[in-house]
């Protein structure tokens, strides 16, 4: 991992990623307990019916909180044409050995997420988020290099078909092809025999939602961000940009959800109708931060999102080592004695999980201040 400061930024460099990556890692940094916490406090039907969509959904189907991972890989896959097209006329060589070297110091850092340190190999996790992040990246880079934007689409295409009819009719040895219940399924049998290290009940069991086979669709949402990417670099006029990757967006949506009458939404699974709902929101996404903040330049309501999503990586990795509940409770441990004197343990709940967000954004934003961002 390096620390870059850098001089100035490019003149490529679009905010609405940043704010959009923000806003994805607000909700795992703590944005999603608060708000959980926020709605039974309300103790009204709409708290209820948003602390629904603020969990994922138990196996089929799709909510809110299952759109923010497989929006943050879409977003690894949109800053690729910028962050490649920065080393066009660079040896190709050297090209590959960046892309490595990114891919194995992330797969790493995933590993040190998940307490390879630790040296208790029975119990060591090898799949993850960060794992999934450094795979989808590395492959959507090697094939974003070398193929056309239309190369590109018939890839996404080709890898969400070749999935559907992998799963569709390749039974797991003793099952019935086409299953795709927790226990049946390809892919878990698959994790279960061949997957490297323990998987554990809350990745669904049977299987790893960061396993071998469900990375094959996960490319494809790093792919989807690269044509995006792509459109949002090209030499059209902004406004067409935005038409264009809400009309994506919409088209997405509306196949996935109809293939998902045969081939069902799970995202334990990454189907390919999953890949095209989650893609779809993700462009329609992309479509409105871009409209709002590079087009129209409404920028002072993002900047709370842009400090987070300049130092995403360093945000979801720093509470593994740095207490940011003890510093919250040092410096505002009085106001929530005061809080819970005057209101309910739900009430008091609220503003303790505000305090601990408000001292991971502090944290960033003196990084960000100060112009250091860490990346792999």
């Amino acid at each position: 991992m390096t620390v870059e400061t850098p001089a100035g930024k490019s003149s490529e460099r679009l905010l609405s990623i940043d704010a959009l990556r923000g806003f994805d890692m607000f909700w795992i940094m703590g944005g999603d307990a608060f708000a959980r916490a926020l709605a039974r406090w309300s103790e009204t039907r709409a708290g209820a019916l948003a602390e629904k969509q603020l969990e994922h959904v138990p196996w089929e189907g799709f909510r809110f909180y299952d759109l923010i991972f497989p929006l943050f890989l879409f977003l690894v896959g949109t800053v690729l044409p910028f962050s490649l097209g920065k080393l066009e006329g660079v040896n190709r060589a050297l090209v590959y050995r960046r892309v490595a070297r990114r891919t194995v110091l992330l797969f790493a850092l995933g590993l040190l997420c998940n307490g390879v340190l630790q040296f208790q190999w029975a119990d060591l996790r090898v799949a993850g988020v960060l794992q999934r992040i450094a795979v989808c990246y590395g492959i959507a880079a090697l094939i974003s290099l070398h193929l056309s934007t239309r190369g590109l689409t018939l890839a996404v295409a080709a890898i969400l078909l070749g999935y559907w009819a992998l799963l569709s009719n390749v039974a797991a040895p003793g099952g019935l092809a086409g299953d795709y219940s927790i226990a049946g399924n390809l892919a878990g049998w698959v994790d279960r025999h061949y997957l490297p290290g323990k998987i554990f009940k809350q990745y669904y069991g049977m299987g790893d939602n960061e396993g071998l086979l469900s990375t094959l669709p996960a490319v494809a949402t790093a792919l989807l961000g690269v044509l995006a990417g792509r459109w949002l670099r090209s030499s059209v006029e902004p406004w067409r940009k935005v038409a264009g990757l809400a009309a994506g967006g919409l088209a997405a949506l509306g196949v996935g959800l109809l293939w998902g009458t045969k081939f069902p939404i799970i995202k334990n699974l990454w189907t390919s109708s999953f890949v095209l709902v989650s893609g779809g929101w993700s462009l329609l996404l992309l479509a409105a931060f871009y409209a709002v903040v590079d087009v129209l330049k409404w920028r002072r309501w993002a900047f709370f999102f842009i400090v987070i999503g300049a130092n995403a990586i360093t945000i979801y990795v720093a509470p593994r080592f740095l207490d940011f509940d003890r510093a919250a409770r040092f410096f505002l441990g009085g106001v929530y004695r005061l809080v819970g004197e005057h209101t309910s343990d739900a009430g008091t709940k609220v503003v303790m999980i505000a305090g601990v967000l408000a001292a991971k954004w502090v944290f960033l934003w003196i990084l960000y201040r100060k112009r250091i961002f860490f990346r792999v």
